[in-house]
């Protein structure tokens, strides 16, 4: 538990252990369906090994989550942040605009791609889709998903299997159709992204992929 408020309302009581570094996020990667502690670590690639295990065992103390073979399950009390945590990130998405240029992460954006894949949309077999970042530098510049029959995993080397289609252009760009910033449609429109491959998969890729609850909430009028 964090350092205590010394008031009774049921608001400071949460926050005692809600407002610690990470802990929501840790909990925002559990609900999203997380389980094991590498795949927490790669939803978390900023968060240190150590203080991860720290606020995974400050959770079990509370009673948010408990170990299971597969790693961490959340109890009833974890489950009940769901809502709340969705509601946080629309209000996010409506109200906090800005994003730096150290918030973009391709690894980041990549792993939450990968659980938002709609499989029913992806034709049958493997497909591939390439990832090229032209505002990144180095091995990160490069990127690939692999979709199988009700499977995702993303890889940072060639996994060596044919490419379905690239998608080609900025990190900035992508996360704002990420985010819902912006559509798909806008950002090939404007040339700051370009998807490479035979048409009917260049047609078809953006639907392809569920967006989160919070890229579909309205954003307030300019001005």
């Amino acid at each position: 538990m964090g350092a205590s408020y010394y008031q009774f309302c049921p608001v400071a009581k949460a926050m005692e252990l809600l407002d610690e570094r990470w802990t929501m996020l840790v909990l925002r990667e559990l609900i999203a369906g997380s389980r094991r502690f590498n795949d927490l670590r790669r939803g978390l690639p900023r968060m240190s090994p150590a203080l991860l295990s720290r606020r995974l065992h400050q959770l079990t103390v509370a009673g948010l989550i408990r170990p299971d073979g597969a790693g961490y399950a959340l109890t009833d009390a974890g489950l009940e942040l769901g809502p709340i945590l969705e509601a946080i990130g629309v209000w996010g998405a409506r109200w906090i605009g800005e994003i730096g240029d150290a918030d973009l992460d391709p690894k980041l954006l990549l792993w939450d791609m990968h659980r938002r894949v709609d499989h029913d949309a992806v034709p049958a077999g493997r497909s591939v889709v390439h990832f090229e970042f032209t505002d990144v530098s180095g091995a990160a510049r490069y990127w690939w998903l692999v979709i199988a029959a009700r499977d995702a995993d993303v890889c940072d080397a060639d996994p060596g299997f044919p490419v379905t289609v690239t998608v080609h252009g900025t990190l900035r760009r992508m996360v704002e159709i990420w985010r819902g910033d912006v559509t798909w449609q806008h950002a090939l429109r404007d040339g700051a992204l370009r998807i490479l491959g035979p048409e009917p998969a260049r047609r078809a890729l953006p639907r392809w992929f569920a967006l989160a609850p919070h890229a579909t909430a309205p954003r307030p009028a300019a001005g």
